[in-house]
């Protein structure tokens, strides 16, 4: 088969007979099928299925019980799924419309290239699909930011971001991807060596439904960015500032409240100790908790070394403070930068270590995809 056109969905029943109808007008269902890789709650498995059942075009449902990864995992599955030799990815809510895509095929083939991306921001390209100006800027300063952190896998893709692109199937290797949020198509660009071609879409409004796009997939993208940029260290660095900030905050709302910078200092730290190891489970050590300890042992040792640290740091404050008079804020600033590396290295190779030897090689080896071809220093100009 040469096509296949997956499609991830959560929560788009109506979309599905609008999107279905228009894909039968511009596919062949004798060398194209189309493939709904759902993670719904709602009856989009039944809107697709009742579709299935008059569609010209070859359509098939896979359901996720467990939905790994969110759409760009489940972009990943539709690419293990398929055999076809080519395959496209595009969204379920119509704003990627499909009237573009024997064109997007057809240029890809004509280039030989291995990806063929629908781009909003080459010549002809347009974004005003997105909802309000908020949306239109943040999207444009993510692209610019992205391109600007990969000058030279991303020299010749304007569109990183965009969700509406076609891949030679034979081109992407599947082990190498870290799926997580909404950028799949960053994921293959910057873990693969590439030819790219584009061409410009309109990316059109949304035919029925709400976007999925909140501050969440807004924090798994930065996540994102920086582990395919900087790896694992920079996600759990990402965090510790944002940790370092609230800690600040809560010292500095305590001490103008009337209470001693000391005892400011030792609740802001209890508080955010506490925050700073969730956003680390789900952001930073994610992929190995299945290979450590359980979770309570691994909230335990965390809490005991950050409150050991947080001790340690506090008569450290007060000497910078009472004898050396630099300002609470900045003492306290200092104290937790300077604890940065060894709670990394403390995290990193105790809180979450494999219980058994069958899982460090499994862990190494999970270690090393972190890592992105080219290299850093292979990547820059």
């Amino acid at each position: 088969m040469l096509l296949t056109v997956i499609i991830p969905t959560f929560n788009e029943a109506p979309n599905v007979p609008e999107l279905v109808r228009r894909l039968a007008v511009v596919l062949d269902p004798d060398d194209a099928e189309i493939l709904f890789v759902d993670d719904s709650t709602d009856d989009t498995p039944a809107a697709v299925l009742s579709a299935a059942e008059w569609s010209a075009v070859p359509t098939r449902l896979l359901h996720r019980d467990q939905p790994v990864g969110g759409l760009s995992g489940a972009v990943i599955e539709g690419l293990r799924e398929s055999t076809s030799e080519w395959c496209l990815v595009m969204d379920g809510d119509l704003q990627h419309p499909p009237e573009m895509i024997p064109a997007l095929l057809a240029t890809a083939r004509e280039t030989q290239a291995d990806v063929a991306v629908a781009s909003r921001y080459c010549g002809g390209g347009d974004n005003t699909g997105l909802s309000g100006w908020a949306r239109r800027s943040v999207s444009s300063m993510s692209t610019s930011l992205t391109r600007a952190m990969f000058p030279r896998r991303l020299r010749h893709c304007t569109d990183p971001m965009t969700g509406f692109f076609a891949v030679r199937r034979a081109a992407v290797d599947l082990e190498r991807l870290r799926p997580r949020g909404f950028k799949i198509l960053l994921e293959i660009l910057a873990r693969h060596r590439l030819t790219i071609v584009e061409e410009p879409f309109i990316f059109a409004q949304r035919f029925a439904g709400q976007s999925k796009a909140n501050l969440a997939q807004g924090m798994r993208f930065l996540s994102q960015l920086a582990a395919l940029r900087f790896g694992r260290m920079s996600r759990f660095a990402i965090i510790g500032a944002f940790g370092a900030l609230a800690n600040l905050a809560i010292m500095a709302g305590l001490t103008v409240a009337g209470m001693h910078y000391a005892v400011a200092a030792a609740v802001a730290a209890a508080a955010t100790i506490v925050g700073n190891f969730f956003l680390q489970e789900q952001f930073v050590f994610r992929d190995l908790r299945t290979e450590s300890r359980l979770f309570w042992d691994r909230f335990g040792s965390s809490l005991a070394f950050n409150g050991t640290e947080a001790l340690i740091r506090l008569p450290l404050l007060v000497i910078m403070v009472e004898q050396l008079f630099i300002p609470s804020l900045v003492a306290q600033g200092t104290t937790i930068a300077v604890a940065f590396f060894a709670r990394f290295v403390f995290h990193a190779q105790v809180v979450y270590r494999p219980r058994g030897s069958g899982a460090v090689s499994a862990r190494l080896r999970r270690l090393a995809a972190d890592r992105v071809w080219p290299t850093a220093n292979e990547e820059r100009t």
